[in-house]
């Protein structure tokens, strides 16, 4: 009988030591948050897939807080989008077009790059519920089996969003998004991998600014009318 009694004791114990291992997806993501936090720029190589093409999008994206973006394309070669704080800029050198938007401090027409940043995550942590995809343990990324990563699934909380689901890939030492994977309305998925990211560079502000070619015809305000007109 003392020996079932101890080794019932010893089992809670190990049991207990076990809980306190378990992370939570909310405390996983705090975690993320707060490494986000302490980024105030980066850089980094993108790839972005629609419904698994065969022939993504890549190129170098650049980011600095709170919300200046930058992405020059190698594929299509020489396309630009780029966000100074206040005008979204798409060049589109195939029909010599650049395309404008005043967007105030919102940078829309960015897409999912922008969600890999401080003000992303807390926009995933208001309009998105979250957990584990099936476990906190640390999964091979799709694509690239030696590389491990914590997978989260989120789900909006509201039909205003424009990603229904959003499914995170996540550098479990770094607590960087690897990647991220998102299904629209109208169920087109649309992937945006983050690779070779380098944080806390130092990047000016001039990056973001975009000079568009003399020759390229500007079509200003595509998405909608400026509140200023």
């Amino acid at each position: 009988m003392k020996s079932i009694l101890l080794f019932l004791i010893l089992a809670f114990a190990v049991l207990q030591a076990k809980a306190q291992d378990i992370t939570t997806a909310d405390a996983f993501f705090a975690q993320m948050a707060d490494r986000y936090a302490q980024v105030k720029d980066y850089e980094a190589h993108l790839s972005i897939s629609v419904n698994g093409d065969k022939a993504p999008m890549t190129g170098a994206v650049s980011f600095k807080t709170p919300s200046l973006l930058r992405i020059d394309f190698v594929q299509p070669p020489d396309q630009v989008i780029a966000f100074d704080g206040t005008t979204l800029t798409v060049y589109i050198p195939s029909y010599r077009a650049v395309l404008s938007q005043s967007v105030g401090d919102k940078p829309s027409g960015a897409g999912g790059a922008a969600l890999a940043s401080a003000e992303g995550l807390r926009m995933m942590k208001r309009s998105y519920t979250f957990a584990f995809e099936t476990s906190p343990s640390p999964v091979p990324l799709e694509g690239s089996p030696s590389e491990m990563v914590v997978r989260l699934t989120l789900n909006r909380r509201t039909v205003s969003e424009g990603f229904r689901t959003l499914k995170l890939s996540v550098n479990p030492e770094t607590k960087l998004i690897r990647r991220i994977e998102g299904w629209t309305l109208s169920n087109d998925k649309l992937v945006f991998d983050f690779s070779a990211i380098k944080v806390n560079q130092g990047i000016p502000d001039s990056r973001f600014v975009y000079d568009s070619p003399a020759s390229a015809n500007v079509y200003n305000n595509f998405l909608f009318k400026s509140d200023n007109q």
